[in-house]
């Protein structure tokens, strides 16, 4: 009778709890399992976790507080003001060092483990979520108070702790709601939330990402969207992609990080079509440049500045949500309607390449209707015909001059002009660019550039990857040319044959090289400084190194570089080994080849600086817009290949070719495509992406098959057996180099 006495006597006190600590959870929760009767338990969850005040004072550190202050001393409210403060500012809280925060995570983690494995206690988190959010959604949206009590944050910490979340449950019922709090918090707070995520183990991240992600697919498998509906206009998915953005630069800051070494912006050129466009009473869109996210400037990072995150940055992706997404609505919300309507490109980690290519693809092709527009306007204002496009007139045996003297005119007199669509015409030859001609262009001008006879660029056999020659005799204007080329066809959605390290793209963004960008563009000399770094015996006395390195010129005669001053008097030895690897790493990407760069980066700038390029993709991402993708399934490219003129799929011509075809080497096939579209690359999203049209061309005869490259149409006759259809074919893809496409 005494042990039951004592036992409803402490259970009498439960209404008295007006916060949890660990001690007191365990507590009771002894007296249940003795009682085999959780109801106490249940019923001070439900209470306590459903409650903001009661919730904030729960699992804190400071283990003398009052039990009934449901308020944080004057000193601590100080406190973390300050911290919230130094969170504002970006610069005086160290976003890499501890966050300080009164909750005790490790607590509340233990907490979870313990009670968690009891369904009916698991409900009561549950159902205590459902009612808490509406609350805290209102307290957030009306009344100041995180800035009046930053300990408010430790509602988000302790419900993120809880294991459980993605649970089908808690996605139906409670998620939703929850992100939608979250995603009220003011910036310093969501800023003080992600770098305290970023300090949490790889496994903790991953399950918040996965989270947030499940959400995401659940809502959207669960509804329909069309163009009357919207995904950006469901409140769940958008409160979950923000939420996954805490999470996603959690990851970042978490991750390698290398905020310094950034390269010199160099002031965008500006165009003499600004002055008629303020006299129209209109603005260049974008004029100040792409925009920042503001939770990317109130941390100081970038994604760029993340070598290698915690979590692959592919693992952000939702594809469920690139299915459903309407972008050239999420493209018009993002440039022009970003106050009002949400825009998944403000989240572009949750994208794919392919679904941010094509938002890249509506901007440009916007710009180029402006730019006519504004050409019409101009041509009204000052009585004179003005071209409405980029038109390149060249000769084929002089096509680097002649695109070198067109282009460096237009960048000097008008960059903007860079912005029309290209047309190209090769001197003495039929033929109207609808995309062929261009594609010609392109590929021709690079090849001349690259070629190692001229000099420009260098040839690592090893790596099959081309980087520019320090000791060039070209002068800038060469380099300029290839970048305005890469510019080019980023923006008029050609595929490029180009090979450069991935280190170029990272510059090309707005990073310097460093010692490790040295694995993959210099792969023998990255070894050799890798073995200076991880040497154990006495540096100094066996390798005998200095601070001087020599290099070859053009011509094959050494030449030298001091590092430092005096280079060659100062030994390198144990203590400074980090500093010269770290100046040859950078003499090696950056100073030897500056003035090369400059020039290169220069013209890529003038046809991208205005385009949202450097806010959507990363590096590796650039490259696959520029260079297309080496992998090529041509099963995806059957199962997406229209035909026209009397062929189908089912005919007997049809199934003879993709068997031929399928029957190909590596080589065959990538002669196959050069022939058919005019690259031998893949774009991005996969050759399913590419939409070919096999055309009938009459009946059985000895002429080679033919090609639209503009239109990826190939021109097939009816050709009567399958080994001449393959010989004939043959013969088109190997002797089709120059314009002998039409």
């Amino acid at each position: 009778m005494v042990a039951h006495a004592f036992i409803f006597s402490v259970i009498s006190l439960c209404p008295e709890v007006h916060y949890l600590t660990e001690e007191k959870v365990y507590e009771i929760l002894s007296i249940c399992e003795g009682k085999k009767d959780y109801s106490p338990l249940i019923r001070v969850i439900g209470r306590i976790f459903s409650s903001a005040d009661a919730l904030v004072q729960s699992f804190r550190k400071d283990k003398e507080q009052h039990p009934n202050t449901k308020e944080t001393t004057a000193m601590e409210q100080e406190s973390e003001a300050s911290a919230s403060m130094e969170g504002a500012t970006g610069s005086t809280e160290n976003r890499l060092g501890p966050v300080e925060v009164s909750v005790d995570i490790e607590a509340v983690r233990r907490v979870y483990d313990r009670l968690l494995s009891n369904e009916k206690i698991e409900s009561a988190f549950l159902n205590a979520l459902v009612y808490l959010t509406p609350n805290v959604e209102l307290d957030l949206t009306y009344l100041d108070v995180y800035n009046t009590n930053p300990d408010y944050l430790n509602i988000f910490i302790i419900v993120m702790e809880n294991s459980s979340l993605h649970s089908p449950e808690y996605l139906e019922m409670a998620m939703p709601l929850f992100c939608k709090c979250m995603s009220k918090l003011p910036l310093p707070a969501l800023a003080k939330l992600t770098r305290l995520w970023s300090q949490y183990s790889v496994e903790h991240i991953r399950r918040m990402m996965e989270t947030f992600q499940q959400l995401i697919t659940y809502t959207v498998i669960s509804n329909e969207y069309d163009s009357d509906s919207l995904v950006n206009d469901d409140e769940c998915v958008v409160a979950a992609a923000k939420c996954l953005k805490l999470v996603f630069y959690a990851n970042v800051l978490g991750g390698d990080l290398d905020t310094g070494h950034n390269e010199e912006e160099e002031p965008a050129s500006e165009s003499s079509e600004l002055t008629l466009q303020e006299l129209l009473g209109e603005e260049r869109s974008n004029k100040k440049g792409p925009r920042v996210d503001p939770l990317e400037k109130e941390l100081g990072v970038r994604t760029l500045d993340c070598r290698r995150p915690l979590i692959p940055f592919e693992e952000f992706v939702n594809e469920p949500l690139n299915d459903v997404l309407e972008m050239d609505k999420d493209f018009t919300f993002f440039k022009v309607d970003s106050e009002s309507k949400f825009s998944f490109q403000s989240c572009p980690f949750v994208l794919n390449a392919c679904t941010k290519s094509l938002g890249l693809y509506y901007d440009n092709r916007i710009s180029m209707y402006s730019e006519r527009r504004i050409t019409a306007l101009y041509s009204l204002v000052q009585g004179q015909q003005l071209n409405p496009y980029l038109r390149l007139k060249v000769r084929r045996d002089h096509i680097i001059d002649d695109a070198l003297v067109r282009l460096e005119m237009i960048s000097m007199e008008n960059p903007a002009d860079l912005r029309k669509q290209l047309f190209v015409e090769f001197e003495g030859e039929q033929g109207v660019d609808e995309g062929g001609v261009s594609k010609e262009f392109f590929q021709l001008v690079l090849e001349e550039m690259f070629n190692p006879d001229i000099g420009m660029f260098t040839y690592d056999e090893s790596t099959k990857l081309f980087w520019y020659n320090p000791s060039s005799l070209e002068n800038e204007a060469q380099f300029t040319l290839i970048g305005i080329v890469l510019g080019l066809a980023i923006y008029n959605n050609c595929i490029l044959d180009v090979h450069f390290p991935m280190v170029v793209y990272r510059k090309l963004m707005g990073k310097k090289g460093t010692y490790l960008d040295l694995a993959d563009s210099h792969p023998v000399l990255y070894q050799s400084l890798k073995e200076l770094l991880d040497y154990e015996g006495d540096v100094e006395e066996d390798m005998m190194i200095t601070f001087q390195i020599s290099q070859t010129d053009l011509f094959g005669e050494p030449i030298t570089y001091d590092l430092k001053e005096n280079g060659d008097k100062i030994p390198v030895n144990a203590d400074n080994r980090k500093e010269f690897v770290s100046l040859y790493g950078d003499y090696i990407l950056n100073k030897s080849v500056e003035r090369q760069f400059k020039a290169f980066r220069r013209g890529f700038q003038m046809v991208t600086n205005e385009s949202p390029l450097k806010c959507l993709f990363r590096p590796e991402e650039v490259e696959l817009l520029i260079c297309g993708s080496r992998n090529l399934d041509f099963q995806a490219l059957e199962e997406t290949t229209e035909y026209d003129g009397g062929y189908s799929k089912d005919c007997r011509i049809i199934k003879d070719f993709w068997e031929t075809v399928h029957s190909f080497g590596e080589e065959d096939k990538r002669l196959f495509l050069q022939f058919t579209t005019g690259t031998d690359r893949a774009p991005v999203g996969g050759l399913g992406k590419l939409k070919m049209i096999i055309a009938k061309n009459g009946p059985d005869t000895d002429r080679l098959p033919t090609s639209h490259t503009c239109f990826n149409a190939l021109l097939l006759p009816e050709y009567d057996s399958k080994e001449k259809l393959k010989e004939r074919l043959l013969k088109a893809i190997t002797y089709a180099k120059g314009f002998g496409m039409l």
